[in-house]
């Protein structure tokens, strides 16, 4: 890859990752009720589990999702009602919920497998992968491609976790926690309705 490539590539990389969605949604509302350091393995499965995806997808999958339309669709649909579910049990629970019925922070592997059903990560999946993978190169540049967005999805799970944990004071509040998980699952709401409108 030139380094004109790979400044673009930085580029969409932070821009993808910095701007609200589901998985900014998620870490925020968690940080805001368990802290950051009890949302951390939430962050690392994000940030790590992404570019998994991402590399994967480059080396093996890119070309077979590029040519079905009924794979893309059906991962499309499939994956705006779970996000629709998730935004659902979000507003109305906390978060997840145990067996034992008690809200908790998505663990590493939850957060690493719900990377694989987010229709905004297949979106930029797809596209990323029709722009920066190198049929001549294609382990190459995926790894390279994994790489940067390693580095914007860890910098930005863990800015909006923070972010969160600092409303925690102000969430402490049991009317104002539920209200802010709301807002947070509405986040969710308008990232699928706005994936369906583009």
């Amino acid at each position: 890859m030139t380094s004109d490539i790979i400044l673009a590539l930085v580029a969409l990389a932070f821009a993808g990752a910095w701007t609200p969605g589901p998985n900014n949604a998620l870490v925020a509302s968690s940080g805001a009720a368990f802290g950051y350091f009890r949302t951390f393995p939430h962050v690392l499965g994000t940030a790590l589990g992404f570019p998994l995806m991402m590399f994967l997808v480059g080396v093996f999958l890119g070309e077979l999702f590029q040519q079905s339309a009924l794979l893309r669709e059906t991962l499309r649909w499939g994956g705006a009602l779970i996000l629709l579910w998730m935004a659902w049990r979000l507003a109305n629970s906390g978060g997840l919920v145990s067996r034992q019925g008690k809200a908790r922070p998505f663990t590493f592997l939850e957060s690493a497998a719900f990377q694989w059903i987010n229709p905004k990560g297949w979106a930029m999946g797809i596209a990323i992968t029709s722009q920066f993978i190198l049929p001549a190169a294609p382990v190459r540049s995926a790894l390279i491609v994994a790489v940067v967005f390693f580095v914007a999805g860890i910098t930005s799970a863990s800015a909006w976790a923070l972010a969160g944990q600092t409303l925690m004071r102000w969430a402490e509040t049991p009317g104002r926690l539920v209200w802010f998980n709301r807002a947070m699952a509405g986040l969710i709401v308008l990232t699928v309705v706005l994936l369906f409108l583009g």
